[in-house]
């Protein structure tokens, strides 16, 4: 959850001050309790503001406490300079929340304090209500987790592992644009970093990761030509050759370019790619690091932002086929899916049961293992950050991931390619719309329903939002 910071602000009028901090420390205390109750760690103003002097000092206050959005409360009529001197102080995204009280008039002290913050062109969100209710502290949970989520982007380092896939445009992008609107720094790295790091990778551990892959897998298919225990270690030691440069390199997140130097000479980057974005690997549970195929930027930093707004591992494909007899999409892309998604369990176990690794095809004559498996159903934000005349749009659609009986299952996946991971998508956009309008091959999906914290997170960074949908 988030860091929110809580500051009350109050009349200006001693004699009236006094007469009404309880009621504010009362409504305050509330308040608190729902945030802090929906996981949220809140952090108050040691007072409600009264004068000029606690208005700075108690915004500073807060300031120093390193919070990721700031809700200026208002009981009661509020001076609205107080709000004025607290905003020049604080560097986080604003709240203005106003209670519903017939008695005591909050929400004329919020309009006030809103208004003059748009006459000095600060922006800032408003919501009003009471405290205990639940929607009020969910609609602030969403600015919170959105403010969150885009300050963590901020002073990120993307490790770009090789340059631009394929000819790929929609994969590279403009690392000044970065900086600008995301704060994200870019550390170009070679790829030949991968094939040096995994010849000095500790071998033990490859043969033991090798070994419990064969045990908890749903099969290690090898062919003797394609996929070798020998390839299949070579695989792992490029995965671990890549925690190594994200340790190093104090990477947040990366993209591995792969194709064709790596695919067609010494081995796919499925095991690393899907491992990297896994919650656990061989040694146990770890963190997701966000790491996209093809070197893709934008569906990186999609990536990175999803993860940190629904703290799951993040799915990245190619929207590969469309079924219109069944209205479905197969979204599939060599061995990038986290095998997360197979079952969506917090015990790898259950995961990994699912999934089987394959021969990869004749796309990549180096060989290796494709990790193979089709996603668990359930809800899904699916969204993509493109750029539309060098300007970023973040597109985004609800759907849903759909399973079926294991020949129609069967069936559908091999009218693609089976080795590779597949998920079956229900979209909420007509399939015309979305293939006249969507700006790029990969798409990335979380479960559940996300569409508000990521709406919220886009109008803080200032990129516009495109949304799909079959009612529109």
């Amino acid at each position: 959850m988030a860091r929110i910071g809580v500051i009350s602000i109050s009349d200006g009028r001693d004699y009236v001050h006094g007469g009404i901090v309880g009621f504010i420390r009362t409504v305050e205390d509330r308040l608190v309790a729902e945030l802090t109750a929906a996981g949220h760690t809140v952090v108050r103003g040691r007072e409600p503001v009264g004068s000029n002097r606690q208005a700075v000092v108690v915004a500073r206050q807060v300031r120093a406490a390193g919070v990721d959005l700031t809700v200026l409360h208002y009981a009661v009529w509020a001076f609205p300079h107080f709000t004025m001197l607290a905003a020049g102080q604080l560097t986080s995204p604003l709240l203005l929340l106003s209670n519903i009280d017939p008695v005591q008039p909050g929400m004329v002290g919020m309009l006030a304090a809103g208004g003059a913050l748009d006459q000095i062109g600060r922006a800032h969100t408003r919501l009003w209500g009471d405290p205990g209710d639940r929607e009020l502290i969910e609609a602030i949970g969403v600015q919170a987790r959105a403010a969150a989520a885009v300050e963590s982007l901020r002073g990120n380092t993307f490790g770009r592992i090789g340059g631009r896939p394929m000819g790929m445009n929609t994969a590279v992008a403009n690392t000044d644009q970065w900086q600008r609107v995301f704060g994200v720094d870019v550390e170009e790295i070679d790829q030949w970093e991968i094939v040096r790091r995994a010849d000095l990778a500790d071998p033990g551990e490859a043969k033991g990761a090798r070994e419990w892959l064969e045990r908890n897998t749903a099969g290690v298919h090898y062919d003797g030509l394609k996929l070798t225990p020998e390839l299949l270690e070579r695989q792992i030691r490029s995965y671990l050759a890549m925690r190594d440069l994200i340790a190093e390199w104090h990477l947040d997140f990366s993209g591995i370019k792969g194709q064709p130097e790596l695919t067609q000479y010494f081995a796919t980057m499925d095991i690393a790619e899907a491992f990297l974005n896994d919650p656990y690997d061989w040694n146990g549970p770890k963190q997701p690091h966000v790491c996209a195929t093809e070197a893709d930027m934008d569906g990186a930093l999609t990536m990175q932002l999803l993860k940190q707004i629904s703290g799951t591992p993040v799915l990245f494909a190619d929207v590969r086929h469309y079924h219109a007899d069944r209205d479905i999409w197969d979204l599939c892309n060599s061995g990038q899916h986290a095998t997360w998604f197979a079952a969506r369990s917090d015990d790898p176990a259950e995961n990994l049961a699912s999934v089987h690794l394959y021969p990869e095809v004749f796309f990549f004559p180096a060989g290796g293992a494709s990790v193979h498996h089709l996603a668990a159903p359930g809800q899904m934000t699916l969204a993509r950050l493109t750029r539309k005349n060098g300007d970023y749009r973040m597109q985004l659609m609800l759907g849903d991931f759909e399973t079926y009986d294991e020949a129609t299952n069967e069936e559908l996946m091999r009218q693609s390619t089976r080795e590779w991971p597949h998920a079956f998508a229900r979209l909420d956009a007509h399939a015309g719309d979305f293939l006249s309008r969507f700006g790029a091959n990969h798409i990335h999906a979380v479960p559940g329903d996300h569409r508000a914290t990521v709406r919220a997170a886009c109008e803080l960074l200032g990129v516009t939002l495109d949304e799909f949908s079959r009612a529109g």
